[in-house]
């Protein structure tokens, strides 16, 4: 990589990891260590190439159907969370569980579930496909209509319109999310908005970095993987706002006609990318010539989430079947 005029690599704060994806990697981390390999896990437990892989070889095996879990086995839920359904199946099979599902995703169950009683149906913005909007929809067995954009709003039909509610993947674009409430609102004027949103902090707070960085640079690179939903609305807000914006999985996806006549650099890392990818992406761009990294002022983050019960190493007393 050379020919570039890449001078300042200018490092987005806050970035990389969030409290859910810590929690969610330490679960397995500890499980492996308590228990001793293999650990099976639902799904990805986050959506980042490196860590799955960092993860499976210390003896983690990740599955989508539990048909491929021996009895008797550990079994993890993702952070993205799972239907009632899964976990019905998981708990009559007998597996040791822990769940390590986001506590803000949780929330957003348990919210469903409260005002399911209550008689509401439930409109959701997300999008399709995704785990986390599988698990959420999967708590009730219908009644709840997704939206991925505000064209879909004008589609939908629940059974009644006096008890509606909106909930939200955690992990979407504020502005499209906001946009797409703001649409629901206008055609169900009674719809009930969730108390906070329920997009979490995290993607907030890094939404809000690439907001401010934007105008200071050139480029935007995004660390993170193809499907992750948060790392991918990062680079889409960069191209929003006017600055070229591109998403890397590491530091070979980094191409050198990004940087043609680039002097400075933003970088950034989603909610599920490690720092050990950001600083080997700014290796990288250092060998086109950038002579210097600052990082901008930003939101420091101190919210941590406990884990479940049976995971604490010196706790063998502690029985880990009652952990989900």
């Amino acid at each position: 990589m050379s020919g570039a005029a890449v001078q300042t690599i200018l490092l987005a704060e806050p970035r990389g990891f969030c409290a859910g994806v810590d929690r969610a990697i330490e679960i397995v981390e500890r499980a492996l260590a308590k228990f001793g390999a293999p650990i099976y896990v639902r799904h990805e437990i986050v959506h980042n190439t490196y860590v799955v892989n960092d993860l499976r070889a210390k003896g983690a095996i990740f599955i989508e159907a539990l048909d491929a879990v021996p009895a008797g086995a550990t079994l993890v839920f993702s952070a993205h969370g799972v239907s009632r359904a899964v976990q019905q199946e998981a708990t009559a099979r007998g597996f040791r569980i822990f769940d390590a599902t986001c506590p803000l995703v949780t929330k957003v169950h348990v919210e469903v579930a409260k005002l399911a009683k209550e008689g509401f149906e439930f409109i959701m913005i997300g999008h399709r496909g995704h785990p986390e909007v599988e698990g959420t929809m999967g708590q009730l067995d219908g009644g709840i209509h997704l939206v991925q954009d505000v064209a879909d709003v004008a589609l939908i039909a629940p059974g009644q319109t006096d008890r509606l509610a909106v909930v939200t993947q955690t992990t979407l674009s504020v502005d499209d999310a906001a946009e797409i409430a703001a649409a629901i609102k206008a055609r169900f004027p009674a719809v009930r908005s969730p108390k906070q949103q329920d997009i979490c902090y995290a993607t907030q707070n890094r939404q809000d970095a690439v907001k401010l960085m934007s105008s200071q640079v050139d480029v935007l690179i995004v660390v993170g993987s193809p499907s992750s939903s948060n790392s991918n609305r990062l680079a889409e807000l960069a191209c929003k706002l006017g600055t070229p914006g591109y998403m890397v999985d590491n530091a070979d996806d980094l191409q050198p006609q990004w940087f043609a006549g680039c002097q400075r650099v933003g970088l950034t890392a989603g909610a599920s990318a490690p720092e050990i990818l950001v600083t080997q992406v700014i290796d990288r761009i250092k060998a086109l010539g950038a002579v210097s990294v600052q990082t901008m002022a930003g939101l420091p983050e101190a919210v941590k989430f406990p884990l479940p019960r049976g995971l604490r190493l010196d706790a063998a007393c502690e029985d880990p079947r009652s952990a989900i």
